[in-house]
């Protein structure tokens, strides 16, 4: 900004909307700034003062992010600040409403969002405060109870805030985060997820060099360390991701990622999912817990570039890997992510660059020059994605992806993106039968389209494709294709936009400087006209097709949807080529379309739109000449017809007479001032034809008026042309091929304004005295019944009134004369002389309005909906319309995204966009107009919306509703206003309401599905008036439950207001830091705040206004009354006999969203729900249910905390950083030497219930529970309500009645345990003791006993919430429970069935979760009593183990006593019989083992290894590994006789095997060396067929390999796992063999990267694979060539000159002739020596050919031919060879015509003999 003008403005503002600035009154805004911000400051501040939050502080801050929305931060950077501090203390209230906190946040992101322009020496926040809120609200420990309501947008919205204050955090927040959130890190537990959430979140990266040390290098070894040694994609990786890569992207260069490079791109292609190989099992988590691509994208884009070049060379590894998944034969639901990594990428890459090279300097730190992305980096990256974005093209997914990529591909290198697609594209336009070629060529053409135009010096012949482009599309405009002719008009305004349409041929022999590509321009442009008019015979054509005279006469449809669409692109298309002509062209093509314009005569509503469209283009860009034709020709037209009286009158118009309209109408949306020498034509038509009879007619001739009006009276730029000034220069001293693609220049735009003159003014008010005040009368005589008018008169009328409206509405004031907008608009001067019409019009409409409701009559349908329009344009319509302004601002969008150049950023746009952009800022400005003031007459306005809204004709109430739900959005306040209005329909003591009346209120109740809810208003009196006025409607005299439709609209508003409720606030107190902030806002200056300081007298007085009384706790128990008032009021409802169940339903739903957790319900509701618990209705007993734990929660008693020193526990000190089994964390492991078994012991032991305290670091306070005899008692009120809930549950009759309800079956086969009555039950027991349980004993024992689903389920819960509830029992108490309930348990698990078998084992997990394993060491013992005992039969020796494994699984890390014991337990059992017990053995094992992780700085776990289990499990195994042969499956399920070895081995075997399917997908780290021994085993019993019949072994050692494969190694694991395949591929068995290059296959891409950086690895492979492809088995060598096809199809291994010269080497060895084979051998079975290796040449030649299965390298023409020498060698051979051919054959069918230019003619010769199939009849 000029200094001058930050003077003008008294300060520097930190970053205003440059816009502005272009306006026509741009020198009038500073002053009107200035102003509001005054006001805003001055009552933002004095509204904290005076501790008004609402309304006050929340209308200031709404005024102030509407300010930011049309000035931008227009405020210096001191009031920045403290706008930032303000509202950092506000949003981190602790008790803050929570939608009021939700509009602070929003508006604080918003002044943080642009971090350049405040530094870290500006602003610094602390992070606590936004931790504690998102703790609080993200993490609520009573939302699940219901006693909190939160909107689903909060977590989104508080995300994207800590975002925005992160770079704001001291230097110190690092440390104290990870001191904070460093003891949650237990990886078996919930908390991981939780903290490495908020390490992603919250932990700064922006840090500056010199603070590393304080920042990244405090935990980065930490955390990537443990990246790198988790292997199975646990759900908190990607947040890791997503850290690494933000840290990587703020410090390019400060980071040596090169070590772990390998590792990241195997991640990244493994998280693609690609599938590979045949039969792979994917596991599900590596769907669901993929990377997000946007955060691998970003980091890739990070390590791009610097010294070592690494990340580039590994992705181009990745995209030739990947790069045959693009071509459009492959599909898939892995495609979706492909195509993303592709069109975010260039994007990304552009976005760097950016930075680096363009952006301007701020505080934030630049890439330091080693890191920069240098020429040949861009270059190499450009080459390294070319490949796949050209397949992608024709992507099934479309081209959109692909067009986006190479668009920003073009900006970086044009000359490597554009020239292959020019390839594409000119064939494509050449070919008739392939439609959908066209359209992706063409879309990716116009995404390239800048580039290609701009003259530059990487693509200096790029424009001279150009006009060749355009004149080659033209046959696109083809009406018969739709999705082609949308696409060619949008291409050719695409290009059309970017270059003038200017005849420059002349400059060839004028002017000698020109180079040879300008030359070459300069004499294509004489072919410009050619094309404009060979456009414009197009467009007649699809014209002349669009006319449907004889359908459209009869039926007067609508356009559809498809013509409205190709209207809008011929317009626009149209519009833009005559906006880039030159003089010459365009004047041949105005007299071209006049000529067609003139001469035919056509149907209004198609073709007639589309000819009027084109002629308003012309008239547009060049008004004078184009008028000059126009408007004489039609104005005597209409003359000529309407001279004749008898036209007034008819009911059909001659066509010629609508027709001249219509173009009229349209051909003077011009520029005012070029109107004005035709005004009293247009005028005397207007009187001619306003008052036809036929309704097209005046319809038109409205159209006329409302469009005269408009083009004087608004403001609006003239022209768009691509340059200013158009292109009227000569070629001596301009080349206007010099601009093509030229960028506008934003302080040079020269937009040329239309801003009404005086004539003008004057010409619109005669207009209005002459047309509409005549009306106006006419009307009031029809109301005052002096003049009688028929309807279509009134419709006539209230059409001309309305377009008089639309047309002067920007000159009419406001009603009431006032100023009611919140800035002064347009700076027209409206003239409050002249007589104001929007108030003359606003009262007839009203009285006339007034005349139908009495009447009644069907007039009303008709002529309603037309006076509803009318008033709700006179309440908003100030010259634009709102979704009129948010369609412009879409397509805005949607082309400035498609034509960007963000490369160079700083708003380089084409000039018709920019100037498109400051209307759509002039717009903006006359719609915003939030928070207008509220006056009498839009209160009498909104009142007759509301009647009408509630008349009879229900079309008249749904267009009167949405008008007026529009005016509630408009109008602060007026909701409270009208609320009371509306609930008068619903009111049962009135007989006046008709039942149209009450079901239009209820639609009013109800709003629309975007606005607001007037039954859900967040305010105490408002749903206090309106809950219960809902419930007791039901007993209007109006209301009539036999309707469906009005029973529907009750069901639809209560699911509203549950859907949308939050809670609402009873505290706005406001702290002492808050107002010191408000202070210095108040004392500030530039502008001095409007409003000064308020003293004590004000503050008071303001009180006693909004609360009648001067103290601030008033308010608190002012709101706390409303609250119970309507608890109680809903309670009356629904204790009135009168009211029917449907509404008894809705007040209970009302009333259980009234529990909070700040503040307890009456003592009548919680009576009220106790009672519920035994309700007939099912729906409200689960009301009941889930209230009742909620007020149980309310109710319970405070527990005091001390706090603890854990070392002095264990008396030991250790280092803080190692994690795992520790020395000083034993004491709190289960250890049965040292249970608690005595009160002595128990009150010594020292109990910590949550799992994760301990396992990393001690938290820095550890409270703990403090001793029973220090915790307080119940508070009085409390015991009241305690009583209620005890009475009823010391009633014999109550529970019994209680648990008949609750052992109901609900839904069969779909019950399952509630955790609704856990958390009652739990409640229950926590809050009474013992005390209820004498009461439930016999009940629970015998239901126990029953064996019935429902009835098992229920004692289940009671179970888990008692065992939960029984927390802080004394120890006397937990004995007695324990030694009943252990027996009951027993019994349970005894009579255990296949239905409930899930309820007992959540029943137990719920039960131990957060519980420490001491106090519930009777459970685990009377568990771990002999769960396989084979008593109930395998099923229960199944059930048993499940419910243990969940009791064993919540405790994690702190039983590995217990675990030991199992697991000795458990390992003579292995052997089992019964499929179901192995498969649950199986699965306990992996949670035995789970805890087994080779983690970073964790230290060797005291629980079982794998190591130990797998040694024991191969010597047992060693029967079947020292087995020759394949092993079969010899044991029948069900034998019990006692078996030898070996059968005992395989049934240990599928144990074993069990083992390893399940701990694939939950384990941390995959492929453990230990399991490596088993490989050979499983290669041993792996079927090869695809077969379904096998058996149960043979099916899980084939998905156990495959999930193995799959598997993320280490890169010390490589040799380990390759010696072991290189032993199995020496095998006997052949299946061995073949299986060991099945598992090669998905190993090698699963781990690409890895082997790739291991070139050992690689040569051992190669070995391998060229190994077994000289394997006597044909099986295995046709495998070994498909793995071979496959490693160099993704680069792993690549075809070089000496595997080359090998493979045709062994294809030349000779064979012994055929006779003498025979004489040799009887049977020719077994091949020999030379066959085989003669075949492994072929077979490795046909893997080269099939490995380039969609391009064709230099190496594959001679290798064809010689294959088609082995054509008729011996089988196999010859039918390998013939398979090749023809799978060459299909693959390269498509791009025949390309690929064949890689052959010589001999070479196509022989294959054209080889590839077409002989003739049939030849």
């Amino acid at each position: 900004m000029t200094k001058e003008a930050s003077e003008a403005l008294g300060f520097v503002p930190q970053k205003d909307i440059v816009y502005n600035k272009l306006l026509p009154y741009a020198e009038k805004l500073d002053a009107e700034s200035n102003e509001i911000l005054a006001q805003i400051k001055g009552n933002l501040g004095r509204a904290v003062q005076i501790r008004e939050l609402w309304p006050g502080v929340l209308f200031w801050t709404r005024k102030l992010s509407t300010y930011i929305r049309l000035y931008g931060r227009k405020f210096s950077k001191e009031d920045h600040v403290l706008f930032i501090k303000l509202l950092f203390e506000l949003v981190t209230l602790p008790k803050l409403e929570i939608t009021i906190m939700q509009g602070f946040a929003r508006l604080l992101i918003s002044l943080l969002k642009k971090k350049e322009l405040l530094s870290r020496d500006d602003l610094e926040l602390p992070w606590r405060p936004l931790y504690e809120l998102q703790d609080r609200i993200l993490y609520s420990k009573t939302e699940h109870l219901g006693l909190n309501w939160f909107p689903s947008s909060m977590e989104g919205v508080l995300k994207a805030l800590v975002k925005n204050c992160r770079p704001y955090f001291p230097e110190s927040a690092t440390q104290e985060m990870l001191d904070e959130w460093r003891p949650l890190l237990c990886p078996f537990d919930a908390t991981m997820q939780r903290a490495i959430g908020y390490f992603e979140l919250f932990l700064p990266t922006t840090l500056p060099p010199h603070l590393h040390l304080k920042g990244f290098r405090l935990w980065f070894d930490d955390l990537i360390s443990l990246w790198v040694s988790v292997q199975n994609l646990p759900g908190w990786e990607m947040h890791l991701v997503s850290l690494f890569a933000r840290l990587a992207n703020d410090n390019i260069g400060y980071i040596d990622w090169d070590p772990y490079i390998p590792k990241i791109f195997t991640r990244i292609l493994r998280s693609l999912n690609l599938p590979v190989g045949s039969n792979q099992t994917l596991v599900s988590r590596y769907q669901t817990n993929a990377y997000d691509i946007t955060y691998v994208v970003t980091w890739v884009t990070a390590l791009l570039g610097g010294p070592s070049k690494k990340a580039q060379t590994q992705l181009t590894g990745l995209f030739n890997s990947i790069t045959s998944f693009y071509h459009p034969s492959n599909h898939g639901r892995w495609l979706m992510k492909l195509m993303k990594l592709l069109q975010r990428l260039p994007a990304c890459v552009v976005r760097r660059l950016h930075r680096e090279r363009y952006r301007k300097a701020t505080w934030l730190e630049p890439v330091p020059e080693s890191h920069r992305l240098s020429e040949q980096d861009i270059t190499e990256f450009v080459a390294s994605m070319k490949q796949p974005v050209i397949l992608a093209m024709f992507s099934k997914t479309g081209s959109l992806d692909a067009a986006q990529a190479l668009q920003n591909l073009a900006l970086l290198r044009p000359e490597l993106v554009i020239p292959p697609v020019l390839e594409r594209t000119y064939p494509a336009l050449e070919t008739l039968t392939e439609p959908h070629q066209l359209t992706a060529t063409l879309s990716c053409m116009i995404a390239v389209a800048r580039s290609l135009v701009a003259e530059g010096q990487r693509f200096p012949e790029g424009p001279t494709h150009m006009l060749p482009l355009l004149m080659r599309a033209l046959p696109g405009v083809d009406p018969n294709d739709f999705s082609k002719c949308m696409i060619t008009f949008q291409f050719i305004a695409t290009f059309t936009t970017l270059v003038p349409l200017v005849d420059c041929s002349s400059a060839l022999t004028e002017r000698n400087d020109l180079t040879q590509v300008e030359k070459e321009l300069c004499s294509a442009s004489a072919e410009f006209e050619d094309f404009v008019l060979q456009f414009m015979d197009r467009c007649f054509a699809l014209i002349e097709n669009s006319t449907l005279e004889q359908t459209r006469e009869e039926m007067e449809t609508e356009k559809t949807h498809v013509e409205s669409l190709m209207e809008l692109g011929l317009s626009s298309t149209f519009s833009t080529i005559l906006t880039q002509c030159s003089m010459k062209i365009f004047l041949v093509a105005l007299q071209k379309v006049f000529i067609f314009a003139t001469t035919n005569i056509f149907e209004t509503r198609v073709a007639g739109r589309m000819v009027a469209d084109m002629c308003r283009a012309a008239a547009k860009c060049h008004p004078e000449e184009s008028l000059r034709l126009f408007v004489p020709h039609c104005c005597n037209t209409v003359m000529q017809i309407t001279a004749n009286e008898e036209v007034l009158n008819e009911e059909e118009l001659d066509k010629e007479l609508l027709w001249n309209m219509q173009l009229l109408s349209e051909v003077i949306r011009v520029d005012g001032d070029k109107l004005l020498p035709y005004s009293n034509q247009l005028v005397h038509i207007l009187h001619l034809t306003l008052h036809l009879k036929c309704k097209q007619g005046y319809g038109l001739a409205c159209d006329l008026l409302h469009n005269t009006l408009r083009s004087m009276a608004l403001i609006y730029p003239t022209e768009y042309c691509s340059m200013p000034g158009g292109f009227l220069q000569t070629s001596h001293k301009h080349l206007p091929i010099k601009d093509w693609g030229r960028p506008g220049d934003l302080w040079n735009l020269a937009i040329q304004w239309h801003v009404p003159s005086e004539e003008e003014k004057a010409f619109v008010f005669s207009t209005l005295d002459q047309l509409l005040q005549p009306e106006l009368e006419r009307m009031q005589r029809h109301v005052r019944a002096e003049q009688e008018m028929s309807r279509d008169d009134v419709l006539r009328s209230l059409s001309i009134v309305h377009h008089c409206l639309l047309g002067a509405g920007s000159f009419l004031p406001p009603l009431h004369g006032e100023n009611n907008y919140m800035i002064t608009l347009n700076f027209l001067e409206i003239n409050l002389s002249k007589q104001n019409y929007r108030e003359a019009i606003c009262t007839v409409i009203r009285q006339l309005l007034r005349k139908m409701i009495l009447l009644n009559s069907m007039v009303f349908i008709t002529e309603g909906p037309f006076s509803l329009q009318i008033i709700n344009d006179l309440l908003h319509f100030r010259g634009s319309q709102k979704h009129e302004f948010d369609s412009r601002w879409k397509s805005f969008s949607l082309v400035k995204k498609s034509m960007e150049n963000k490369l160079y950023g700083s708003k380089q746009h084409i000039r018709a966009l920019l100037i498109e952009r400051v209307m759509l800022q002039h717009e903006l400005r006359n719609l915003t107009v939030e928070g207008c003031e509220y006056h009498n007459v839009h209160q009498d306005l909104i009142k007759d919306l509301l009647l009408l809204s509630t008349s009879t004709y229900s079309q008249v109430r749904s267009k009167a509703q949405s008008v007026l739900f529009s005016a509630l959005g408009v109008y602060t306040f007026c909701c409270r206003d009208i609320l009371p209005r509306v609930l008068e329909f619903l009111d049962t003591s009135r007989t006046d309401i008709t039942p149209h009346q009450f079901k239009g209120a209820l639609y009013c109740m109800l709003g629309n599905h975007v606005g607001l809810c007037l039954a859900n208003l967040q305010y105490w009196e408002c749903i206090g008036q309106t809950w219960p006025a809902i419930v007791r409607s039901c007993l209007s005299p109006a209301m009539s439950l036999e309707k469906p439709s009005v029973g529907r609209l009750f069901d639809e508003l209560a699911d509203k207001v549950h859907r949308q409720y939050e809670t609402i606030g009873f505290d706005f107190s406001i702290p002492q830091s808050c107002l010191d902030v408000a202070m210095k806002i108040l004392n500030s200056a530039k502008p001095e705040p409007s409003v000064g300081v308020a003293n004590e007298e004000e503050e008071l007085e303001v009180f006693a206004v909004f609360f009648f009384q001067p103290n601030k706790m008033f308010l608190f128990f002012h709101l706390l009354r409303r609250y119970e008032k309507l608890v109680e009021d809903l309670l009356d409802c629904i204790s009135d006999r009168n009211i029917p169940w449907k509404f008894e339903h809705i007040a209970i739903g009302f009333l259980s969203l009234m529990l909070r957790d700040d503040h307890i319900v009456p003592t009548r509701a919680v009576r009220f729900f106790v009672k519920s618990l035994n309700h007939d209705s099912i729906l409200v007993r689960k009301v009941a249910i889930s209230a009742l734990g909620g007020i149980l929660k309310q109710l319970k008693r405070p527990h005091e905390k001390v706090l603890v020193n854990p070392y002095d526990i264990s008396e030991l000190k250790a280092d803080p950083l190692v994690s795992g089994d520790r020395p000083e964390n034993q004491w709190l492991r289960y250890d049965s030497t040292r249970l608690p078994r005595s009160q002595q012991d128990w009150d010594k032991c020292c109990f910590i219930e949550k799992t994760h305290w301990g396992y990393s670091t001690w938290p820095r306070k550890l409270m703990l529970y403090a001793p029973p005899e220090e915790q307080p008692k119940q508070g009085k009120t409390r015991e009241e309500m305690t009583g209620i809930i005890y009475d009823h549950f010391t009633d014999p009759i109550f529970i019994n009645q209680l648990l008949q309800y609750l052992s109901l079956e609900e839904r069969k086969g779909k019950d399952k345990f509630s955790s609704c009555r856990f958390y009652l039950f739990k409640g229950l027991f926590r809050n009474f003791g013992d005390a209820l349980l004498p009461g439930l004993k016999a009940h629970m024992e015998r239901l126990v006993a029953d064996t019935h689903e429902s009835r098992q389920r229920c004692v289940a819960e009671i179970i888990s919430g008692l065992i939960r509830g029984s927390k802080h029992w004394s120890y006397s108490k937990v004995e007695t429970l324990w030694a009943w309930l252990c027996p009951l348990l027993r019994t349970a698990l005894f009579n255990i069935t296949i239905e409930t078998y899930a309820d007992w084992g959540t029943c137990i997990a719920m039960a131990c979760e957060s519980r420490d394993p001491r106090k519930l060491h009777w459970l685990f013992e009377m568990l771990m009593e002999s769960p396989v005992n084979g008593e109930g039969g395998s099923f229960v020796d199944a059930c048993h183990l499940y419910v243990l494994q969940g009791g064993l699984a919540q405790q994690e890390w702190r039983v590995p006593e217990l675990l030991h014991r199992l697991l000795q337990y458990l390992e003579p059992k292995l052997t089992q019989v019964y499929k179901n017990v192995r498969e649950r053995i199986g699965s306990v094992l992996t949670y035995i083992f789970i805890i087994d992780t080779k983690l970073p700085r964790t230290q060797p776990t005291t629980s079982p290894r794998v190591a130990d289990f797998t040694a024991r499990m191969l010597a047992r195994l060693r029967p079947l590994r020292e087995a020759e042969g394949e092993i079969q499956n010899h044991v029948l399920d069900g034998c019990t006789e006692e078996q030898d070895e070996r059968t005992q081995a395989i049934k240990l075997l599928k144990t074993v095997l069990k083992w390893l399917m399940t701990s694939a997908g939950r384990s941390f780290s995959s492929a453990l060396s230990e399991q490596l021994q088993l490989l050979p085993l499983l290669f041993k019993i792996a079927p090869v067929e695809n077969d379904d019949s096998y058996d149960e072994m043979k099916r899980d050692a084939k998905t156990c390999l495959s999930l193995m494969a799959q598997g993320l190694l280490c890169p010390d694991q490589i040799p380990q796992v390759l010696s072991t395949l290189r032993e199995i591929s020496k095998s006997s068995s052949w299946h061995g063999r073949f299986t060991v290059l099945t598992y090669l296959q998905i190993m090698v891409f699963y781990n690409l990267f890895l082997f790739l950086s291991d070139t050992k690895a690689i040569r051992d492979i190669r070995e391998l694979v060229l190994e077994l492809l000289e394997d006597e088995q044909l099986e295995v060598r046709e495998m070994a060539a498909t793995t071979l096809s496959g490693f160099l199809q993704c680069n792993f291994l690549s075809m070089d000159k000496h595997m080359q010269a090998h493979f045709e080497a062994l294809s030349k060895i000779r064979l012994p002739t055929r006779r003498k084979r025979e004489l040799d051998s009887v049977v020719d079975t077994i091949p020999s020596a030379d066959l085989v290796r003669r075949h492994a040449g072929v077979l490795g030649l046909s893997a080269c050919v099939l490995s380039s299965p969609y391009d064709v390298p230099t190496w594959m023409p001679q290798i064809l031919i010689e294959l088609s020498a082995h054509l008729n060698d011996s089988q196999p051979i010859e039918m390998t060879v013939k398979k090749t051919l023809s799978d060459f054959r299909r693959t390269h069918h498509d791009n025949w015509q390309q690929h064949k230019q890689q052959f010589t003619d001999d070479q196509l010769l022989v294959l054209t003999d080889l590839l077409v199939s002989p003739c049939y009849y030849a």
